[in-house]
């Protein structure tokens, strides 16, 4: 069995999709119509920059979206392969969920654009800059970095954010809890927790406010049917029902992201392939999560073509 990944913030940089547009008129087209879709020249600052540009979150999202959709779509029409026939199962890391559901058929691509645009002018605009903060701990399992959040908290906001894999876990909260959290990993047995460089504090409660703007925006564009089920980040769990996909996604802006229980979960019902594609972020987590399974990132044209021959 095999599932198809898709990859979340920080995946972004300047000069992504360039080779694909100059090879193929199908990723040109995901480009321009994501444009068309937002009224602004997205794949301009995808191509050229400026870093900061495209680091902004409401920029990031649609673009690493666009990205990995264009890779599927070359897959799709250079090598004659549809995702419904190639893959068991989608899932994807915070953003990339909604690019998994736009690869599974539940949005359209302009929509998809759109939701992610909002998104994230609604995650920026749910907290002052310098209020939130988020760190990453490396050499924490779950527990140990429940453990620290909660020693760290004193009554301000600290929660597990992203659990990514065995190694890795993301805090997200105040910015003088997070500070708090860094200065006492030694404590916990942790190795060391590391400030990232975002502009909020994704995936916990200071993000109701996004929460509440997506539950509207996904009111009015709700997604379709689903040709493959999907692996939710908030429950690690399938779901297939629109319904049910539109509730987890405005409950997904305040809550965890489950990639390593998401990921040992898709192992247990027997699935041994994992193809990412847009970004080589999800496949070193992956591996990490489990072991006797292949993992393919895909991003140029090369690793299209290596694909195509496998599939």
């Amino acid at each position: 069995m095999r599932a198809f990944v898709f990859p979340g913030q920080g995946s972004q940089k300047v000069g992504m999709g360039v080779e694909l547009a100059e090879a193929s008129a199908a990723a040109r087209e995901v480009f321009q119509e994501v444009d068309d879709a937002l009224g602004q020249n997205l794949s301009a600052i995808m191509r050229d920059g400026p870093d900061d540009a495209l680091t902004l979150t409401e920029n990031a999202q649609p673009a690493i979206m666009a990205n990995a959709i264009a890779v599927l779509r070359v897959l799709e029409r250079e090598g004659g392969i549809s995702l419904a026939d190639k893959a068991q199962f989608v899932a994807g890391h915070s953003l990339g969920e909604y690019t998994a559901l736009c690869a599974a058929g539940a949005f359209r691509l302009a929509d998809t654009a759109r939701l992610l645009k909002l998104r994230g002018q609604a995650m920026q605009a749910a907290v002052p800059v310098g209020v939130g903060a988020m760190c990453a701990l490396l050499g924490a399992d779950i527990d140990k970095a429940q453990a620290l959040a909660d020693a760290a908290a004193e009554g301000e906001v600290c929660t597990v954010a992203n659990d990514n894999d065995p190694g890795q876990v993301v805090l997200s909260g105040h910015k003088g809890a997070i500070e708090r959290a860094i200065g006492l990993v030694k404590d916990h047995g942790i190795k060391r927790g590391v400030l990232l460089p975002v502009s909020a504090p994704f995936h916990c409660p200071l993000m109701q406010g996004a929460a509440d703007a997506m539950a509207q925006a996904l009111g009015q564009t709700p997604p379709g049917a689903l040709s493959v089920p999907l692996y939710a980040n908030v429950t690690a769990d399938v779901v297939i029902d629109p319904a049910e996909v539109q509730r987890l996604l405005v409950e997904q802006v305040c809550g965890r992201v489950r990639w390593r229980e998401s990921v040992i979960a898709m192992q247990g019902v027997g699935v041994e392939s994992f193809v990412e594609l847009g970004g080589k972020v999800l496949g070193p987590m992956i591996g990490r999560c489990v072991s006797d399974v292949s993992v393919t990132s895909v991003v140029g044209m090369a690793d299209i073509e290596a694909l195509i021959k496998e599939l």
